[in-house]
């Protein structure tokens, strides 16, 4: 019987070498790896937790507090209003272009400026220069703001003994004054170039002082006074 000779593989039978082995000179060079789409890329993003928890838990709370029967009186907080104000900025704009830089970075939304209405010209100002900042978050990154805000901000206050519960203008909205900005983790102690505060507003739904009082407390808000502070559970 004649016999069939195997043909060698191409290349002559030796095994190829892999890519990132020894090449020319007996150099190692490093495998590269390409790294793939993300596990769960094509995912929607999660809710966020201060919105379930509002939802589950503070919403029956509230109804059951002060007697509503309809649904939709129920307080919320409609949106949140981030203002900086930089007097500074008149004679050194560079300055705004900070504090636009760390609003976009706290809040997660580009920043509008801010420009002033007349002129004053004892401040040097004139109509139209760029003044400041602001912010208008609503919807998810409302959301997590305010949790951010409450559960991990606030508490870095320095010698913090709760928040003034005076701070309501009647029409159910909510203002507070922050005199750094070193208190939201997102800032880098070493990128700050000069310490500024700012302005939060909460906006509420209900145009009563008590109902948004016990909205903001029920979501976590430490008021001065509150024996112990409300943690919310995920």
């Amino acid at each position: 019987m004649a016999t069939t000779e195997k043909k060698p593989a191409k290349g002559g039978g030796q095994p190829q070498q892999a890519k990132g082995g020894k090449g020319k000179g007996g150099d190692k060079k490093g495998t590269e790896f390409k790294q793939g789409p993300h596990a769960g890329a094509e995912l929607p993003a999660p809710p966020p937790r201060l919105k379930g928890y509002y939802e589950k838990t503070v919403r029956a709370r509230l109804r059951e507090q002060f007697g509503l029967e309809n649904l939709h009186e129920i307080p919320t907080v409609e949106k949140i209003v981030v203002n900086c104000g930089v007097g500074e900025a008149i004679k050194n704009p560079k300055v705004l272009e900070t504090v636009v830089q760390e609003l976009a970075i706290i809040t997660g939304q580009r920043p509008v400026r801010s420009k002033a209405k007349k002129s004053i010209a004892n401040f040097g100002l004139r109509e139209g220069q760029e003044i400041g900042a602001a912010v208008t978050l609503r919807g998810a990154r409302m959301w997590e703001f305010m949790d951010r805000f409450i559960t991990i901000a606030i508490p870095r206050i320095r010698d913090f003994r709760g928040v003034n519960t005076r701070s309501f203008d009647g029409r159910g909205n909510y203002s507070l004054g922050i005199k750094e900005q070193m208190i939201f983790p997102e800032i880098n102690y070493d990128m700050v170039e000069q310490i500024h505060g700012m302005d939060i507003t909460f906006v509420t739904t209900t145009n009563r002082d008590d109902m948004a009082l016990a909205l903001l407390r029920e979501l976590g808000m430490p008021f001065r006074g509150d024996d112990k502070p409300i943690i919310v559970q995920s």
